[in-house]
């Protein structure tokens, strides 16, 4: 008895322990989105973009995700908000995520490199007016980089979604947009808030706006230049 007591206690020591990593990882959460809450150039950020895939959408564009592993998982989900619905019954919202064709990642990675599995497809597809939106939570992926500058040279806005420096990423895109973390599930989790944050936007300024107030919003996104980052 007094070995199974004591195995007890051990597993109830060892729960203890796991509650107490699950309370330290959830309150390191919710720090960088109240780091996000004080954080007005953030906020002005995710408003911009979610105004300019507006001003895309209304021009016949469309939204274009891409970003490696648990990225690419967020490109998809991002994309598909906006194929189906975030939270309004609405018609359908042109976008895409390059990470899903496996012939074409596989074909263009074997051909040209793994470097090149985003930028083809994006010289492919893309076209002036459209929104790309990188997503690394580094800001250092050579292929989402190659990416952009192929979005740069075709008139695409573009959009890096990083981790706390922006990386390599932020000389490269329009506007950037970084988490306060160095911590990988820290930024994804909140990558996918803010892809949230901006499907929102979209929808209540293109299904619930009136059209004089959408114009007047729309009329305030900056077409041009370089945003800077969110830090």
């Amino acid at each position: 008895m007094e070995g199974r007591d004591g195995e007890t206690m051990s597993r109830l020591e060892n729960i203890a322990d796991l509650r107490t990593l699950v309370g330290s990882r959830l309150r390191q959460g919710i720090a960088v989105k109240e780091a996000l809450l004080r954080d007005d150039n953030f906020q002005d950020l995710v408003v911009q973009v979610a105004l300019q895939i507006v001003k895309s959408l209304r021009s016949g564009g469309k939204v274009i995700f891409l970003g490696n592993g648990g990225s690419a998982a967020d490109a998809q989900h991002l994309a598909a908000e906006f194929t189906g619905r975030f939270l309004e019954e609405r018609r359908a919202l042109a976008a895409l995520a390059l990470s899903v064709n496996t012939s074409s990642l596989t074909a263009i990675g074997n051909d040209y490199g793994f470097d090149f599995v985003f930028a083809r497809q994006l010289e492919a597809l893309g076209r002036e007016g459209d929104v790309a939106v990188g997503i690394s939570t580094s800001g250092n992926s050579p292929n989402v980089i190659r990416a952009l500058d192929i979005a740069k040279s075709k008139s695409i806005y573009s959009v890096a979604l990083t981790g706390r420096t922006g990386g390599k990423m932020k000389n490269v895109a329009d506007c950037t947009i970084s988490i306060p973390s160095d911590e990988t599930p820290r930024i994804q989790e909140c990558h996918i808030l803010t892809g949230h944050l901006i499907c929102e936007i979209v929808e209540h300024v293109m299904f619930e706006c009136s059209e004089v107030d959408a114009a007047k919003t729309l009329s305030r996104v900056v077409p041009e230049g370089r945003s800077s980052d969110s830090r």
